[in-house]
C-alpha cells in the first residue's frame, strides 16, 4: 500500500508519455512496464527493506547492520566510480539540491513505516514517542517533516508570495484533512493519545497554522532565521515561567483551547522550526551558485550546522529544559535540526563518491511525497 499509491501517479504519466511517441507499438510499452516494476523491486529490496528490518526483527543489532550496509555500499560506490572514471574520465558532482532531495524522501519514507509499525509488537518501544520528556525515533517525525517542507519551501526558494486568497485555497484540504483524520479515528475507534496534540488536535491542523501564520507575517528568508530564533526564544522563556507545568498537567478545562492546549501551544515551537528551516533552504542553496567549487562549500555548511545544532541541542537540554515534543520547546527543536543535517551530512559525503542517477523509488516519492505521507495518517486506523 505505502509503495503502491506514490507510484502509481509517476508510473501513468510515464506510460502515457511513452504510448503517445508509440501509440503504434505497444511492445515497448510493455517493456518500459516490466523494467519499471523489476527496478522497483530492487530499490525495495535495497532501500525499503533493510530499514523495515532495523525496525523490527533486527532492532537489536541496529549498529551492526548499520556498520555492515556502510561497508558494503562503500565497496560498491569505490567499485562503480573507478570503472565510472576509467570509461569516462570526468566525475560531474551532484548539487546540494540532488542530496536535500535524497534526504526529504528518506525522512517520509521513515517516518510512514513507523506510522505503519508502531501498533505492533514487534516494533520496539523504545523507538515510539515519549510521554513528556525524552525522544525516541517517532519524536523526531513531526519536526523532521516541518524541517525537510521548509527548507524546499516558496519562502526558501524566495518565490513571489501568494496573495491571502490563495494561500486559504491551498491550505483547506490540510483543514480538510485534519477533520477526516479526526472522523476516521473516531469512526473505527481508533485510539488517539490525547497528550500528543490535545483531545481534537491532530498534525494536519499544525501545519495548517504554520502555512496560515507564514502567509500573513511575510519575512525575507534572509530574515526567517533570525525571527525564528526570536520566537523560540521567547515561547522558551514563557515555558519556563510555568506554561510547561500547565502543558503537561492532565487537567483540561471545557474550552476549546484547554482541550487542545499540547496542539494550540505548540504551533509557535513549529513555526519557529519552519523559518529556521526557511532560512536554512535560502542559504545552503537557493543564494549559492552551482558550481564544483561551492559543493565543496556547501557540504562544509552543513557539517558545521550538524555540529552546532548538536552542541545546541545538548546544552538547551542539560541546562535549560529537556526535550520535549509534546511542547516543541527549544531543545526538541535543535534536536530535530541536529538529526536531520545528521543525515543530510552522511548524504552529502555520499554524493561525493557516487553520481549515479535517483533511483526509481526515490523520483516516485519526491513527487508525491506530501500525499503519501497524508495517506499514511488517514489510513492508519483501518490497519491498526
Amino acid at each position: 500500500m505505502l509503495i503502491v499509491f506514490p507510484l502509481f501517479h509517476h508510473i501513468l504519466d510515464n506510460s502515457r508519455r511513452d504510448s503517445a511517441k508509440k501509440n503504434d507499438d505497444v511492445r515497448p510499452v510493455r517493456k518500459y512496464w516490466v523494467h519499471y516494476f523489476s527496478t522497483l523491486v530492487v530499490d525495495y529490496l535495497a532501500v525499503v527493506l533493510p530499514v523495515l528490518l532495523v525496525f523490527t526483527v533486527l532492532a537489536e543489532w541496529a549498529y551492526t547492520c548499520a556498520v555492515s550496509l556502510v561497508i558494503l555500499i562503500s565497496i560498491y560506490i569505490i567499485f562503480k566510480r573507478s570503472r565510472s572514471h576509467l570509461r569516462t574520465g570526468v566525475n560531474r558532482l551532484p548539487s546540494l539540491r540532488a542530496d536535500v532531495s535524497s534526504y526529504r524522501v528518506s525522512v517520509v519514507l521513515m517516518t510512514c513505516l513507523c506510522i505503519l509499525a508502531v501498533d505492533f509488537k514487534i516494533f520496539p518501544r523504545r523507538y515510539a514517542k515519549a510521554e513528556t520528556y525524552g525522544n525516541g525515533i517517532m519524536d523526531l517525525g513531526v519536526g523532521s517533516f516541518v524541517v525537510a517542507n521548509a527548507l524546499v519551501s516558496r519562502q526558501a526558494r524566495n518565490v513571489t508570495s501568494m496573495s491571502f486568497k490563495a494561500a486559504l485555497s491551498s491550505i483547506s484540504p490540510l483543514v480538510l484533512l485534519g477533520f477526516a483524520r479526526i472522523i476516521s479515528t473516531s469512526g473505527v475507534d481508533y485510539q488517539v493519545h490525547v497528550g500528543e496534540y490535545g483531545v481534537h488536535w491532530n498534525f494536519f491542523f499544525t501545519l495548517a497554522a504554520i502555512s496560515i501564520l507564514t502567509t500573513i507575517v511575510r519575512i525575507h528568508p534572509k530574515h526567517c532565521g533570525l525571527v525564528g530564533l526570536f520566537i523560540l526564544t521567547g515561547y522558551q522563556i514563557w515555558l519556563s515561567s510555568g506554561l510547561n507545568e500547565y502543558l503537561i498537567a492532565d487537567k483540561r478545562n471545557a474550552d476549546i483551547i484547554s482541550q487542545n492546549k499540547e496542539g494550540v501551544y505548540s504551533i509557535l515551537g513549529y513555526w519557529g522550526m519552519f523559518l529556521i528551516g526557511v532560512s536554512l533552504g535560502y542559504y545552503l542553496y537557493v543564494d549559492t551558485s552551482s558550481n564544483g567549487k561551492s559543493r565543496n562549500a556547501q557540504v562544509l555548511k552543513v557539517w558545521v550546522l550538524t555540529a552546532s545544532f548538536w552542541i545546541l541541542s545538548i546544552i538547551l537540554d542539560s541546562y535549560i529544559e529537556r526535550v520535549s515534543r509534546r511542547m516543541c520547546n527549544f531543545a526538541y527543536v535543535m534536536l530535530v535540526f541536529a538529526q536531520n543535517f545528521q543525515v543530510l551530512s552522511i548524504l552529502t559525503l555520499a554524493g561525493l563518491l557516487s553520481h549515479e542517477k535517483n533511483l526509481i523509488l526515490e523520483d516516485a516519492f519526491n513527487q508525491n511525497m506530501l500525499g503519501s505521507f497524508l495517506l499514511v495518517r488517514l489510513l492508519l486506523p483501518f490497519f491498526s
